[in-house]
């Protein structure tokens, strides 16, 4: 369930540039989707685990606020990230 060393590393290779650059928004929105998408898969077996529910919400939040932030600051950044993780359609 818990993302790998590798995993993150070649999401922030991917998203961020290189694999140092962590605080950049673009990594760090691309990390908490791949998160999003794990405990999804683990809340579909666990229908009762609302304590990972619970973590659930709290990732699709500070995701959003993310996000929101980026669409301020960086609108064309903002729309290519969108396209790239698939997330609004």
């Amino acid at each position: 369930m818990a993302i790998t060393k590798e995993k993150k590393e070649s999401i922030f290779t991917q998203y961020g540039g290189a694999a140092t650059n962590t605080g950049s928004t673009e990594a760090q929105v691309a990390l908490l989707t791949e998160r999003i998408l794990d405990i999804s898969k683990h809340l579909q077996a666990n229908k009762k685990d609302f304590s990972s529910q619970r973590g659930l919400i709290h990732l699709v939040g500070e995701r959003k606020s993310l996000l929101s932030y980026l669409q301020k600051t960086d609108l064309m950044g903002y729309r290519a990230l969108i396209e790239k993780l698939g997330l609004r359609k």
